[in-house]
């Protein structure tokens, strides 16, 4: 498998600072999108510690990955390898809680980190917050990753209705953060790639704005293009936050 891959981000209408930070590198087959939160530009700090954390611990460990990319899919491979990516958040984790304990400017700094790690025919994705992680596949788009905010916790357990959340005061409020303890519980989540499989990793501020069945007509329009339209669209309705677009798509 090929990848081909954009990012692109965009400090919105509203915010006078970019907290956000992605990754993209295709050689490695590693993406990340982070949305960082604290004052005095601490949220900035986080997730682009996140982000350097994530990509360095993965490049250090990608034997792991590259054993199933080349066609060991035995469980114990595969635990391996879905341990790697766990473990470059969990680090990611500590160095953000670190940081924050060491300047008073930056305590309770905190990010959000979703990550899509591939690895031949398989993915690999790792999530904490409420950044997402969609897969397009045969014009439809799908959410890989959990939003953990409180208002997903209400729907999960029936206390609040769809219509509800939209309108619900609390819809940003996120219950799990990269930072702001030393440990965090980190979903992750492993399947098959099929080839013209592409995948948008976007902060809150672009999802926010999107409705599922908007998404694939504007991957259609390629990595670079999509992601420049989708900074547009959040835009154009509203950019109250920063805003992040990560596009790949597999040949």
């Amino acid at each position: 498998m090929q990848y081909h891959s954009a990012g692109l981000t965009d400090v919105g209408q509203r915010r006078k600072l970019n907290e956000d930070a992605f990754l993209v590198d295709d050689v490695l087959g590693l993406y990340v999108v982070a949305d960082g939160m604290g004052g005095h530009a601490a949220g900035e700090i986080a997730s682009q510690e996140a982000v350097d954390t994530v990509h360095g611990m993965v490049s250090r460990g990608h034997a792991a990955l590259e054993r199933v990319a080349q066609g060991d899919t035995s469980e114990a491979s595969l635990r391996a390898a879905i341990r790697v990516v766990e473990s470059a958040v969990q680090a990611a984790t500590y160095m953000v809680f670190g940081l924050a304990q060491h300047d008073p400017d930056q305590q309770g700094m905190g990010t959000t980190v979703s990550v899509l790690a591939m690895c031949g025919d398989y993915g690999i994705t790792a999530q904490v917050g409420d950044s997402r992680i969609y897969l397009i596949r045969g014009h439809r788009a799908n959410s890989l990753t959990e939003d953990h905010t409180l208002v997903a916790w209400q729907l999960k357990q029936g206390i609040i209705t769809e219509s509800e959340a939209a309108r619900s005061p609390h819809r940003n409020v996120i219950t799990r953060a990269v930072g702001s303890r030393e440990y965090v519980q980190v979903d992750t989540g492993f399947f098959e790639v099929q080839p013209s499989d592409c995948f948008l990793l976007c902060s809150d501020g672009l999802h926010g704005y999107l409705q599922e069945d908007e998404i694939p007509e504007i991957i259609d329009m390629g990595p670079k293009g999509a992601t420049q339209r989708f900074v547009h669209i959040a835009n154009s309705r509203g950019g109250r936050d920063n805003i992040t677009a990560v596009v790949v798509s597999v040949h």
